[in-house]
């Protein structure tokens, strides 16, 4: 067996375990919209930082994975789970040749992930409209300056290119919205909450869509 390499923590102990007490199981749901708001919230009370913060998973031409950490900007039964990006990314290219993806959220604070999977599809132009308006002025610079994902010569060009756009702009709050920057909304087919437990005998808790409700069913750990 090959040595843990020093970076890596040792598995617990069982004195590690027993220090730490049982936790909570997730409580049975029918509505995974609603649990996950409150795990939200609870992350937002005990995580240093980011507590949106999902990895969202793509596939690209190949077939081959892909994933990176987006932040969660909206949360409904209607419109799903939403973020915003550049249409022209590698995340927007792949989601325009395979409008599917999953998303994990992982709360260390917690002990908690979520897991989501389905289908993906662009915003509203007024939603993307309104949350763009909502970021700061430098952020809004930031994503028109930007192509993002694609090679870049040196650092300077970058901020050459932020530094001339804010000059056109100025103190104007008004700077629009480029059409390559803008939302989406991955509408769940499936959602799994997983609970970290003692001796790895984690609790796990699927919901499935059935047209218009959710099925549930508890999963080994």
């Amino acid at each position: 067996m090959t040595d843990v390499p020093v970076s890596i923590p040792k598995s617990p102990s069982y004195a590690d375990y027993a220090a730490e007490g049982d936790r909570p199981l997730i409580p049975d749901t029918s509505n995974p919209f609603d649990l996950l708001d409150a795990w939200l919230v609870d992350a937002n009370a005990h995580e240093p930082n980011d507590s949106s913060a999902m990895s969202l998973a793509t596939v690209d031409a190949d077939g081959m994975p892909d994933v990176r950490i987006v932040l969660l900007r909206g949360l409904d039964g209607q419109n799903g789970l939403q973020f915003y990006t550049n249409y022209d990314s590698a995340k927007g290219t792949q989601l325009a040749a395979h409008p599917s993806a999953a998303v994990c959220f992982h709360w260390k604070s917690l002990r908690r992930q979520v897991r989501v999977r389905g289908r993906v599809e662009k915003s509203t132009p007024e939603q993307s409209d309104t949350y763009f308006q909502m970021r700061a002025p430098q952020s809004r610079i930031a994503a028109i300056a930007s192509d993002q994902s694609r090679p870049l010569e040196n650092r300077d060009v970058f901020n050459q290119r932020v530094a001339e756009i804010s000059a056109i702009y100025g103190d104007d709050d008004d700077i629009p919205r480029p059409e390559h920057w803008g939302g989406y909304r991955l509408i769940p087919t499936e959602f799994e909450f997983w609970q970290d437990q003692a001796f790895r005998m984690h609790d796990r808790l699927k919901l499935k869509r059935d047209g218009s409700t959710w099925t549930s069913s508890r999963l080994y750990p």
